[in-house]
């Protein structure tokens, strides 16, 4: 089959599997929800002492790491070849502290790779719940959406550094090509993290195999695990 270079571009201009942690979405750590659950009415005089509200724990993190530099550049040349960028693409983000996600892609000959990190950060805030409560919920969602894909297949990971992890696979058709998916959702304390990596062979080329995938997939994981710690001492 002859390979078209015009088709092949246009491929890879649609091939970016959009980020699940997307940022900008609202979250208990953004300043403005902080601001409203704490704001309250002021006491009317000779009424009622209010009930005490049990003590929230504080987060445990307070700062978010570069995502562009929870991976490191040696992993991302290994599992993304010819990268175009190792800096990688920062995604957009209306508060850093919060939230913030970096991609990268390469293409050699008519293998095409993928590798994304997305993080969220959570605030204890009264009212709504500590910054682990929301995380955790946070976590469950993730891992929701990565399964809802069809024939998606998920299992816990361990190792990884956090307080939990799991890994979804799944096979993904698009533009009549097919893709190796694997995302990784990750918590530790009051942050999560979902890294995306996923492969095709383009214009007939070889799929990639899934337990090549799953193995990079969480060799970056760790990493972004770890670059949260490390960020915070």
């Amino acid at each position: 089959m002859q390979r078209s270079a015009p088709r092949l571009a246009r491929l890879l201009a649609s091939a970016a599997v959009p980020v699940m942690l997307i940022a900008g979405c609202s979250s208990g750590s953004d300043s403005s929800s902080s601001k409203k659950a704490s704001d309250g009415n002021p006491s009317v005089s000779g009424s009622a002492s209010p009930s005490p509200s049990p003590t929230l724990a504080a987060a445990k993190y307070t700062k978010l790491p570069d995502p562009c530099k929870s991976v490191t550049q040696k992993t991302v040349k290994q599992l993304v070849p010819k990268v175009k960028d190792t800096s990688g693409l920062a995604a957009k983000s209306s508060d850093a502290t919060a939230r913030g996600g970096c991609s990268w892609n390469g293409l050699d000959g008519f293998q095409y790779r993928w590798l994304d990190v997305a993080m969220q950060r959570f605030e204890t805030v009264p009212g709504i719940g500590s910054a682990e409560e929301q995380a955790v919920k946070r976590y469950g969602e993730q891992v929701a959406a990565a399964t809802a894909t069809k024939g998606a297949k998920s299992g816990a990971v361990a190792g990884l550094g956090g307080d939990t992890a799991t890994m979804v696979t799944a096979e993904v058709t698009k533009d009549k090509e097919q893709y190796q998916q694997v995302t990784v959702v990750t918590r530790t304390g009051n942050v999560v993290a979902v890294l995306s990596y996923n492969g095709a062979g383009m214009e007939s080329a070889k799929t990639p195999k899934a337990a090549d995938l799953q193995k990079g997939a969480k060799a970056a994981a760790k990493e972004a695990m770890a670059s949260v710690s490390t960020t915070n001492t």
